[in-house]
C-alpha cells in the first residue's frame, strides 16, 4: 500500500509564526492556493481513500488535494489532529519566551521531554499515542497496490515519520514538513513502511525556497 502524508497549507498564524494547536485556523489565501497545487500534483494520482484532521485547515487542504469529483471519498480521524499546546495557543515565540522561557529552550532542545503547559496541553509521546492508531485505521483493509491520502499537521506527521524512520521523537526537529508537504509512505503493512518521499512540495516551492515557519 501507498500513504500519501500531507501537510495542511498555511494559516495566518503559521504566517506570524504563533503556536497554532487544536484552535481551528482557516488557511490563508497563500495556503489555499497551496492546497490547490497539491490538488494538481494528485489529480492524476489514484486515490482509493482519503482521511483528515478534522480541524478546518486540514479538511480544506484535503478537499483542495482530491478534487470535487473524489471529494466524497473524505472521511475524518481526530486521532490526527495537531498538539495541544495548551496556554502557548495562539503565542508568538518571543511571547512564550518572556512568560515560559525553559519549557520554550527545553521544546527546541529536547522536544520530547516537554509536557504543553495548561488546559489540554499535549507531550509529544501522547500525539503519537493517538495518531498511530489513526494511522492504522486508516491503512486497515487496504490492499497491496491501494493508496490513501492522510492529511494532518505538523508535529503529527513528525511523531509518525519518527516512529517510520525509527528515531526517537527527540529527533524530530532534523528534517521538515513545509505548508502542504507530501510524504510517500509504502509497505505491505503500517508496521513495515518504508519512507519514499520526505517533505515534497515541488507542487509550490522551489528547490531551494523558503518552507520553514518561525512557531515549532
Amino acid at each position: 500500500m501507498k500513504i500519501l502524508l500531507a501537510r495542511h497549507g498555511e494559516t495566518p498564524w503559521n504566517a506570524e509564526g504563533r503556536y497554532q494547536g487544536q484552535v481551528d485556523i482557516p488557511l490563508s489565501e497563500v495556503g489555499q492556493q497551496q492546497a490547490r497545487s497539491l490538488g494538481e500534483r494528485l489529480a492524476d494520482v489514484r486515490i482509493d481513500r482519503a482521511v483528515a484532521s478534522p480541524l478546518s485547515r486540514a479538511a480544506a487542504t484535503a478537499r483542495a488535494g482530491l478534487g470535487v469529483a473524489r471529494a466524497q471519498q473524505l472521511g475524518f480521524d481526530p486521532g490526527f489532529l495537531e498538539i495541544g499546546h495548551g496556554d502557548w495557543e495562539g503565542l508568538l515565540a518571543s511571547e512564550i519566551q518572556q512568560r515560559d522561557p525553559g519549557r520554550l529552550q527545553a521544546w527546541r532542545d529536547a522536544p520530547d521531554t516537554v509536557q504543553m503547559p495548561g488546559p489540554g496541553g499535549e507531550s509529544l509521546a501522547q500525539v503519537l499515542g493517538r495518531a498511530w492508531p489513526a494511522l492504522e485505521r486508516a491503512c486497515a483493509g487496504l490492499g497491496d497496490h491501494d493508496t490513501v491520502l492522510i492529511v494532518a499537521h505538523d508535529a503529527v506527521n513528525r511523531v509518525l515519520l519518527c516512529k517510520v524512520l525509527g528515531i526517537p521523537l527527540a529527533r524530530l526537529w532534523t528534517f521538515r514538513q513545509a505548508p502542504a508537504t507530501l510524504n510517500l509512505l509504502e509497505g505491505a503493512s503500517v508496521d513495515a513502511l518504508e519512507v519514499v518521499r520526505l517533505n515534497d512540495c515541488s507542487h509550490h516551492t522551489g528547490l531551494f525556497g523558503e518552507a520553514k515557519h518561525r512557531a515549532l
